[in-house]
């Protein structure tokens, strides 16, 4: 494992092909930056250590999670 020093900034790239990333971008708004192309939502985090940046990936994972389950109890409650 390689040792990270303090000033050094970690990142990660979440790549998500869905017809439902309106949704799903909407979910994440305020807490992520994102990029949305037809069915392709591209959200991409930095931060300065692996504890903040472990801290925003549990944010727009809840706020992921939250919005498909939504979306499936509506099409389960509609079909």
């Amino acid at each position: 494992m390689t040792n990270l020093k303090k000033n050094n900034r970690l990142s990660l790239s979440i790549k998500i092909v869905s017809k439902l990333n309106d949704s799903y971008s909407a979910s994440i708004t305020t807490e992520a930056e994102f990029n949305k192309n037809k069915n392709r939502l591209l959200i991409e985090e930095k931060a300065p250590s692996f504890v903040d940046l472990r801290a925003r990936w549990n944010t727009i994972m809840r706020g992921l999670i939250a919005s498909d389950q939504v979306l499936i109890s509506v099409n389960n409650e509609e079909g």
